[in-house]
């Protein structure tokens, strides 16, 4: 038991010191809960919406912002020119809408009447084989017929 002896100053900075690395040497790894008990807080900007009403509410937000300043130009023109009569504000009013219905539903017609375009792009020696089969299932026993 030849210990050597350390003064009690040293000893207990010593101790105080080895405490000091367990308390930051600890970590729980047990499994943390899926829900707490604290109640959901509010969190600030948008609520929670899913995607597609997110993308709805964006574009309602883009139509909004388009309206007011094209209502904000034709009310300002109209109070300028001080032609503000029904005939004047439909005429103002209704022909953009009209020509942009008009527009959509032309767009739409032309995109149904173009055919589909298909492109296929072969490296090496390619064989198309175009003949059509016709095939007809006929009696009570299934028996199918293939001619070419």
């Amino acid at each position: 038991m030849n210990e050597p002896l350390i003064p009690a100053s040293e000893e207990v900075a010593a101790k105080e010191h080895a405490d000091r690395l367990l308390a930051t040497a600890f970590r729980d790894d047990s499994p943390l809960p899926r829900h707490g008990a604290a109640p959901p807080v509010p969190q600030p900007g948008r609520p929670p919406m899913s995607q597609g009403a997110t993308d709805a509410s964006a574009l309602m937000l883009s139509g909004s912002v388009l309206t007011a300043t094209l209502g904000g130009s034709a009310t300002a023109i109209l109070w300028a020119s001080g032609h503000a009569d029904p005939a004047v504000v439909a005429t103002v009013f209704g022909a953009p809408a009209i020509f942009a219905l008009a527009i959509a539903r032309v767009l739409k017609r032309a995109k149904d009447a173009a055919p589909d375009q298909h492109h296929h792009h072969y490296s090496g020696p390619v064989y198309q084989d175009q003949r059509t089969q016709q095939t007809s299932t006929r009696g009570l026993i299934a028996r199918t017929h293939n001619t070419q």
